[in-house]
């Protein structure tokens, strides 16, 4: 097996990203995961555009993956600093300006980031993510809190989470399941715990909700493809009306739907989520 050996790239003078990147002459895609996971839920769908000739960088955000775990920064601004920062040290700008897909908090990420107009982007994709509103879901914030805090899963073994995710979702890859896996430490004695540690976990969910993604929509000015997973879930059509929200606010925004789909779309269907962010190549 080979060993995995991503880019290191400084963001700040103390902390430094874990990067996939894959190179290639068309133009750049940048992936940002979600609250809690990491880059190699993208690996299907970096696999998939690099082989269509275009160059990927997949990033661990600070405090998840193989990056750094700084003292600071677990908030959705940082976060989108950090993401100017890899695009940057790429040199991804003037007509290598890259496509930037954000998945779950993700979303939110890019969306921060495309509004703050302080990197010059080609387009966005949100993958099941970045127009969710939390204190749109929530009577307040000690609800969210509670609802949304991290599971501990302390008590079990890797492989017994393994054989749990993989009967949770029996139609995914074995490598679908392996990044999963890279969301945790696994200790000597064979029981994970998350890589994101608790506190910052709630430090970013914090963010989340203090953030009203609508006020950033206004500013966007490229385009934006939402593409939300609604399945059989109680959340189903709160997001539908989240989604319908955006594209009113969002000057150039189109939605591609995938009904029964899985809040991971990227590690269920990469192929079919590599070739909605492949469409937006050419748009002007």
């Amino acid at each position: 097996m080979s060993v995995r050996r991503p880019d290191r790239i400084q963001v700040d003078p103390e902390v430094f990203l874990a990067v996939d990147h894959l190179e290639g002459a068309g133009r750049p895609f940048v992936l940002v995961h979600g609250l809690a996971s990491n880059r190699r839920l993208w690996d299907g769908v970096a696999r998939d555009l690099s082989a269509a000739g275009h160059e990927v960088a997949a990033i661990d955000l600070r405090g998840h993956g193989e990056s750094d775990v700084p003292a600071r920064g677990y908030d959705t601004d940082t976060a989108a600093h950090d993401v100017a920062a890899v695009i940057a040290a790429y040199d991804m700008v003037g007509e290598r300006r890259p496509i930037v897909a954000g998945q779950s908090w993700g979303g939110q990420v890019v969306v921060r980031l495309a509004a703050s107009g302080s990197t010059e982007l080609h387009a966005l994709a949100l993958v099941d993510g970045g127009w969710f509103r939390l204190q749109g879901a929530f009577p307040d914030w000690e609800t969210c809190a509670q609802i949304l805090a991290p599971p501990d899963l302390s008590s079990m073994s890797a492989d017994q989470l393994r054989t749990e995710i993989g009967s949770m979702h029996p139609d995914w890859e074995p490598w679908a399941l392996d990044a999963t896996l890279a969301n945790l430490r696994v200790g000597p004695d064979g029981r994970v715990s998350a890589r994101l540690s608790r506190e910052h976990h709630m430090e970013i969910l914090r963010s989340m909700w203090e953030h009203d993604p609508r006020e950033d929509f206004r500013l966007i000015r490229i385009p934006v493809l939402l593409m939300p997973a609604y399945g059989d879930t109680e959340m189903t059509d709160w997001s539908r009306r989240a989604v319908v929200e955006a594209t009113t606010l969002i000057a150039d925004a189109r939605v591609d739907e995938y009904v029964g789909g899985d809040h991971d779309l990227h590690a269920e269907q990469p192929a079919r989520v590599a070739r909605d962010l492949l469409s937006l190549v050419e748009v002007p």
